[in-house]
């Protein structure tokens, strides 16, 4: 089994409702996602996965929802306001936490048809979530990048 890994720096804002601690105020991350992706034979160049076409395929869709905006939870009475002042904002059903933020990009890479294994959110310099779907979500329901994005996108 061949595995590869890419990397997407960005930034973005985000608050925990139903947490108590700093984390409950608006503030903001640069953060860091490794993409690991899998395959059992190489194509004709050589290559388990072309670097590239991974990384602009998940750069493009995170430049355009994610970085440089708020991310949210759909209750949050932030959304409000923040869309009447016409702030970019992008809305989850699950507080944005490092754990909710690696489940999405997991679903958005298998979504764009990326052999996707496990995608790794670093929040900060020393922390991080990883996300790799269980083997019974994977075979007993099959799950794809759709079924996870529906479960965390508002």
């Amino acid at each position: 089994m061949y595995r590869v890994t890419t990397e997407i720096n960005f930034a973005y804002g985000h608050r925990l409702l139903d947490y108590n601690g700093k984390c409950a105020h608006p503030h903001g991350h640069n953060g860091r996602v490794e993409i690991e992706l899998e395959s059992e034979t190489l194509d004709k160049a050589d290559m388990a996965v072309d670097f590239t076409v991974v990384k602009h395929g998940v750069q493009a869709w995170v430049d355009e929802h994610i970085d440089h905006k708020m991310i949210l939870r759909k209750d949050d009475p932030l959304l409000r306001p923040l869309h009447e002042l016409g702030e970019p904002v992008y809305v989850m059903h699950h507080n944005p936490t490092a754990e909710s933020l690696a489940e999405l990009i997991y679903g958005v890479a298998a979504e764009l048809g990326m052999p996707v294994a496990t995608v790794r959110f670093w929040e900060s310099p020393t922390s991080y979530a990883t996300f790799t779907p269980s083997t019974a979500s994977v075979n007993g329901k099959g799950l794809t990048g759709s079924t996870v994005r529906e479960r965390r996108r508002g």
